[in-house]
Parts: C-alpha cells; structure tokens; sequence
C-alpha cells in the first residue's frame, strides 16, 4: 500500500516529476552510451595489442631487452619451442629471430627493427596476416621479401614491389646491407609499430647475419584461453628460470593499465553523473516534502507510524530515480544496440588516435556486468539522496505541522 501511495504522490506534480526524471534519462543515456563506447574502444585496442602486436606470453635471454645483441639468443630453441608446444594449454608457439637496423629507400630512412619469422608458425600466435590491405603476406616476391606497416611506406615513400635496403651490424661485427623487396603493407591502427617493426623470412635475416637458422632470439606463445594467462605464464617461468617468461601485460604496461583500470574509469564517469543528478533529486524532493508538511503532519496525526513516512518518502524518491534509470539506460542500449555493427567513425580524428595505437572506428559494446553495476549505482544514488528530504519532513510534530500555513 506503501509503494502505492508513493507512486502516485510522484505524480502529483507531473512537471516537476517530468522534469527530473527526463534529466536522468538524459543523464543516464550519456552515461551508458559512453560506457559502452569506451568499453568498446578499449576491448579493441587490447585484441589489436594481444592478438595482433605482442601475442600472449613471449620468452627471452634475460640479457636480450637491454641492447637487442644477436648473441643473447635462446639456447637450444627448437627443442624449447617443440616443448612448449606441447603444453596443454598453448594453441601455437613461433620461434623469431630479431635484430635492429637502418632501413631506406631513395628517398629517406629510418631506425627499425627486424623480425624474422616462419610465416606458417607466425599465423598461430598473431592475425597480422589478416591485416593487409595491399600486397600479400610473404607471397608475390621471390627473393627477400619484406612486409612493412602502413606508417613506415608513408615515410619512406615506398609502395608494394618497392626495393628498400637495410644496413646493420651481423653476428661477426661487420657492417653489412642487403635489399629486400615489399611483398605486402600491413596496418593494424598503431602507428607506432607500423613504423618501428618489418617482418621478413627467418631464413633471409639468418643469412643476412650470420647466423644458423635455428637461432631464435624471442618465442611467441598464443594460449587456447586467455583466463588462463597468469597461471600459464608463471607455469612457463617455474619450468625454464633462466630464461625469462613475461606475458603481455608485463610486455606492454599501458595495455595492463587500460585492461586492469578501464571498468573502473567507466564506474567513475557513471558515478560522476550520478552525483550530480542526485543533487537535482535532493532539491525536488525537499520542495515535494515542503508543500506537504501539513499534509504529513496529519498523517502522523491519525496513526501513521514516523517510519512509515520515512518509508513512503524515500520510495517516492527511489521511484522516481528509478523510472528515469530505467527509461535512460534502455535507451543508451538502444542507441548502442543501433550503432554495434556498424560501428561510430572518428576518422576526423584518426591521424592522432592511430599514432596512440586506437582505432578510428570504433564498435561499442554491452556487458551485462556493466550494465548490472551502473543499475545498482541508479538505485543507490536514489536511495541516499532520499534520506535527508524523508529525515526533512519527521523534524516536525504532528500537532506543528497541522499549524503550518503552506
């Protein structure tokens, strides 16, 4: 009977109600839109960064990071990666061979660092074959072939078929060149590693320097499942400790801060708007409650306990936050829902934001975690904000509220 009441006392005042519950469905339909657009951008850049740029967990000479020597190599690697293969719990392992050199064509150069791979091993840990808008991977060029990012053809103004010769120091300390030809141009939306990392045969980079083709400087290992990424990692680290093991958060710092901090960014924003509707919600109430001090003060006068007001008025509040929550987060849903598969083009914007490695296009996405929070944070902005406008109306005595002339 209770709720009853309050709902129709919501209602007593359409336009007041009107009013502040449009500003929360407004409220909460930027607020769920924003979320799901962040959370979308977010998940993008980490598949980009995991399953494109880094993999899952790589392996290393601990010694290897500090000046990228040839000579830190792994020790024994085919017979490692053959090993690792057989883990439960990995879903592909490729063996690279990496060195640093100076790339140029005719018209410039550039610092750059070389990664040669087996491409049929590479196609287990990474989809970079996947994004390659112009030429092929690895096919096209029958001698040394190499596959560039988008932001380094830009710079050194080169296209597919393009000759570009890289010069560096080989495993016998002589400075030696050799020209490759581009069999293909990959872009995943970084600019950062389009312009700093090429990828060419393991075979081509071993005779390039030196060295015997089974040599490997870095293993890549993909897991079947991704939940199981710290447990693998410490799995792999137990059994091989004088090498060292790191996944891709302790790899790329940045994408473990976005993966560990993006909810709670998203619960902030959310909560942000929240404070400041309920401020809005307070003032309505307290008017609410101030033309019917008299009207109160008879109900406590025929028998209506202090609490039952107290839980008349703060359901009338609740009620109200509660219907411009609803109404605002089915709306952000639909707005969402409608924009999920063709996603929100930024391409105004895309230059800088492919620099930072964020894609232009970016598809939102729902997560019922999320949505279950930002509801729960709807109710209980509405239940505190009727405390003080219910605590409000019981300051008076029954027989001093009848008195009062409203």
């Amino acid at each position: 009977m209770i709720s009853s009441i309050a709902w129709k006392n919501i209602w007593r005042n359409r336009v007041r109600s009107g009013v502040i519950i449009s500003a929360i469905t407004i409220g909460m339909l930027a607020g769920v839109f924003t979320a799901t657009f962040y959370k979308g951008w977010v998940n993008q850049r980490l598949e980009a960064g995991v399953e494109t740029e880094v993999s899952h967990i790589q392996i290393h000479q601990p010694e290897f990071g500090e000046n990228f020597e040839l000579k830190n190599f792994i020790p024994e690697s085919a017979k490692l990666a053959e090993d690792i293969a057989k883990e439960n719990f990995v879903s592909g392992v490729s063996p690279r061979m990496v060195a640093q050199a100076m790339i140029a064509s005719s018209e410039t150069g550039t610092g750059v660092k070389i990664l040669g791979i087996d491409p049929e091993k590479e196609k287990t840990v990474t989809n970079l074959y996947t994004k390659i808008p112009d030429g092929k991977y690895f096919e096209g060029v029958k001698r040394n072939p190499i596959l560039i990012g988008k932001k380094l053809a830009e710079k050194l103004k080169v296209k597919l078929h393009s000759k570009l010769v890289m010069t560096l120091q080989d495993s016998q300390g002589h400075l030696t060149n050799e020209a490759f030809r581009v069999c293909g141009i990959y872009s995943v939306g970084n600019g950062m590693f389009e312009e700093m990392n090429v990828f060419v045969l393991k075979t081509d980079l071993a005779r390039f320097v030196q060295l015997d083709e089974s040599t490997t400087h870095e293993l890549v290992v993909h897991l079947k499942d991704h939940g199981e990424l710290d447990s693998s990692a410490k799995t792999l680290a137990e059994k091989y400790p004088n090498l060292l093991v790191q996944n891709w958060k302790q790899m790329t710092p940045e994408l473990g801060i976005l993966n560990e901090y993006g909810n709670i960014y998203i619960y902030f924003f959310i909560a942000i708007i929240l404070l400041s509707l309920g401020f809005g919600i307070v003032n309505t109430m307290l008017m609410a409650v101030m033309e019917r001090v008299k009207e109160i003060g008879m109900l406590m006068a025929v028998g209506m306990s202090k609490f039952r007001v107290f839980w008349m008025l703060m359901l009338e509040t609740v009620l109200l936050t509660l219907t411009g929550g609803f109404f605002g987060i089915m709306l952000g849903i639909a707005v969402t829902l409608a924009t999920m598969k063709t996603g929100i083009n930024l391409s105004f914007y895309a230059e800088g934001l492919e620099d930072m490695g964020y894609s232009s296009h970016v598809f939102p996405v729902i997560e019922f975690e999320m949505v279950s929070v930002i509801v729960l944070l709807v109710f209980v902005t509405g239940l505190i904000a009727s405390i003080y406008p219910a605590r409000k109306a019981l300051k008076y005595k029954p027989a001093e509220a009848i008195r009062i002339d409203m």
